[in-house]
C-alpha cells in the first residue's frame, strides 16, 4: 500500500519540513511558512558566501534564531523531538540536513530510508538512485540553480584553518600544473595581506610540484579584475558575447561529445563481451572443462571489470548530457552576470555563483620581475578569453 502510494507520487512523510506548514484548507498541501522560510534562505545564502555548516550554525545562534524544533513547538505543532534546553542552539547536522533537502526546491522525495525485513525494522538510508523524486509538488523556497550550486560547494567540503579564519576562495583554487588544490595558509599573527595559498602537492612533497605560492590579496585582485571585465563586456555586448562564446562552446562541446561517445561505445562493447565470457566460463565449469577455483577467480575478475566499466558508462553518459546542455547554459550564465552590473567589489556570493575554479600558474621570474597568471573557469561556460573577445569586437 505504502509502496504503491510512494511510486505514484503521494507524499509519504507526515513531518512537514521546517520552512513549510500544512494548508489549513487542504491538509495534504504544503504552503510556505514565510518566517521559517526566511531562515532557510539565509542558510543557503550563507553557504553560497562560502560559510561552512558549523559557521552557519554559530551565526544563527548568535542572532538568537529559534532552531526548527523550538520554532515548531512555539507554533503549537507536533515534532518528533523533545523541547531543546537551548532554543537557539543550532547543530551542524541540522544545517547540513537543510542544505541537502530537495523539498526546498518544491520536490517530494519518497523512499529516503528502507528496512531489510519485517523482523529487522531498523531504518537505513536509501541510495539516491533508489529514491523516487517528484518535482513541482509544492512551492519552492530555493531555486534549482542555487540548490545545485550549494551541493557543488558542499562536495568541496573546505575546512577552516586552526585559527578559525577562512578564505572566500577556499575549495575554488587549484594548481595549474598538478591540478590539486592550493592550501590556504594563515596564522593568528598574520595580517590579511600576509595570508597565502600554496600547492598542496608541493607542501607534501617539494619534488613533485613547485609551490605556486600566491598571496590571498593578490589572488583577490587578479580574480576581481577578470570578473569585472567579463561582467562589463557581457552586459555591454550581450548579443556579440552570445554569438562568439556560443561558437566556442559549440566547438568544445562537439569535440568533447565525440571523444566521450567513442569511449562510451568501447566500454559498452566490452561489457557485452564480458557477458558472453561469463556465459562461456559458466558452461565450461558446468561441463567440467573449468575447475571451480579457476571459475571463481575468472568470474571475480570479469565482475570487477564490468562493475568499473558500468560506473564509467554512467559517468560518460552524464558528461555527454552536460556537454549537450552547454548552449542552454550560456543563456543562464549571461542572466547571472547581468545581476552584477552594479557590483563594485568582489563578494563571496558573486564569486560562488559565477566561478567554478581558479587555476594558478607558477610565477614567472624570467624578466627579473615576478609575474603570475591565474585562469578562471566560469560556472556553466568554462574559460572566457575576455581580452580576445574585446579585440575581436573592435575589429
Amino acid at each position: 500500500m505504502q509502496k504503491a502510494k510512494g511510486e505514484r507520487g503521494d507524499r509519504l512523510t507526515v513531518n512537514v519540513p521546517y520552512g513549510y506548514r500544512k494548508n489549513p484548507d487542504e491538509p495534504k498541501e504544503w504552503i510556505i511558512d514565510e518566517e521559517a522560510a526566511k531562515v532557510v534562505r539565509q542558510i543557503f545564502d550563507l553557504c553560497m558566501q562560502g560559510r561552512g555548516p558549523s559557521q552557519i550554525a554559530a551565526q544563527l545562534e548568535k542572532e538568537k534564531v529559534l532552531n526548527p524544533t523550538a520554532y515548531k513547538q512555539r507554533e503549537g505543532r507536533k515534532t518528533p523531538h523533545q523541547a531543546p534546553e537551548n532554543e537557539c542552539r543550532w547543530h551542524e547536522s541540522t544545517v547540513v540536513a537543510i542544505l541537502e533537502r530537495m523539498e526546498y526546491i518544491g520536490a517530494t522525495v519518497n523512499f529516503k530510508t528502507y528496512s531489510n525485513s519485517i523482523w529487522d525494522k531498523k531504518q537505513r538510508a536509501n541510495p539516491i538512485e533508489n529514491q523516487k523524486v517528484f518535482y513541482g509538488t509544492h512551492p519552492a523556497i530555493i531555486t534549482q540553480e542555487v540548490f545545485d550550486k550549494v551541493q557543488e560547494i558542499r562536495q568541496q567540503r573546505h575546512r577552516r584553518t586552526a585559527t578559525g579564519k577562512s578564505s572566500i576562495f577556499s575549495g575554488l583554487v587549484f594548481c595549474a600544473d598538478c591540478r590539486q588544490k592550493l592550501y590556504y595558509s594563515t596564522t593568528k599573527y598574520f595580517e590579511k595581506r600576509q595570508d597565502f595559498f600554496i600547492c598542496s602537492t608541493h607542501r607534501a612533497n617539494k619534488d613533485k610540484c613547485s609551490g605556486h605560492y600566491v598571496r590571498a590579496v593578490t589572488l583577490e585582485t587578479m580574480v576581481w579584475k577578470h570578473m569585472e571585465a567579463v561582467i562589463s563586456f557581457v552586459t555591454h555586448h550581450e548579443e556579440y558575447s552570445r554569438r562568439e562564446m556560443g561558437k566556442k562552446l559549440q566547438l568544445q562541446s562537439e569535440e568533447a561529445i565525440r571523444v566521450h561517445k567513442k569511449r562510451l561505445a568501447q566500454a559498452e562493447k566490452r561489457i557485452a563481451e564480458l557477458d558472453r565470457l561469463f556465459l562461456k566460463i559458466y558452461e565450461d565449469n558446468a561441463n567440467g572443462k573449468l575447475s571451480d577455483e579457476r571459475y571463481a577467480m575468472m568470474s571475480a575478475t570479469y565482475e570487477n571489470e564490468q562493475t568499473e566499466l558500468k560506473t564509467e558508462v554512467k559517468k560518460l553518459q552524464g558528461e555527454i548530457k552536460v556537454q549537450e546542455q552547454k548552449m542552454q547554459n550560456l543563456g543562464v550564465f549571461i542572466q547571472r552576470v547581468k545581476k552584477y552590473t552594479t557590483l563594485n567589489e568582489l563578494t563571496p556570493y558573486a564569486l560562488r555563483e559565477l566561478v567554478k575554479g581558479i587555476y594558478v600558474e607558477a610565477p614567472d621570474k624570467s624578466s627579473g620581475k615576478r609575474k603570475q597568471k591565474a585562469h578562471i573557469e566560469y560556472d556553466l561556460v568554462g574559460y572566457i578569453p575576455v581580452n580576445e573577445l574585446m579585440k575581436a569586437e573592435k575589429v
